[in-house]
């Protein structure tokens, strides 16, 4: 499966995306597929905006929170960052691309060529949500 974050976060007066990223970068990698795109909001320049897409189990999302966990406890963001955070995560059901010019055939649901099966994406978010529950209370 592949986990989806979506993580909003307001600069404070003063602070840049610079400084943001210096407090931000991991340290240490995941050990397994992951991509982070950072957005800045055309809208508010402040409001930085992170996408990351990181190939997991329900097995691996524990070890992948930890890791997480102790990179935001080992390079806290207080001093760039206001403390409000706004969260948002799920599964990746299908990427679809719509590039070609001209009509396109319905396809169905597909991540990273293979077809999804949306009982096993119920069951991860299930028991995933407890998983992420958990990790986001021991933060705060």
């Amino acid at each position: 499966m592949v986990f989806v974050a979506i993580l909003k976060r307001t600069l404070k007066d003063g602070q840049t995306y610079e400084d943001f990223r210096r407090a931000w970068y991991h340290k240490v990698g995941l050990g397994t597929e992951n991509r982070m795109f950072t957005v800045l909001n055309a809208a508010n320049p402040r409001e930085i905006v992170v996408i990351a897409l990181t190939e997991t189990t329900l097995e691996l999302a524990s070890d992948l929170l930890s890791i997480d966990a102790n990179e935001r406890r080992d390079n806290p963001m207080a001093d760039v960052i206001e403390p409000e955070i706004d969260r948002t995560f799920g599964i990746l059901i299908s990427e679809d691309d719509f590039s070609a010019a001209g009509s396109i055939e319905h396809k169905p649901a597909t991540v990273n060529g293979k077809e999804i099966d949306i009982a096993e994406v119920a069951r991860f978010i299930q028991e995933g949500t407890k998983l992420l529950t958990d990790s986001l209370r021991d933060r705060n």
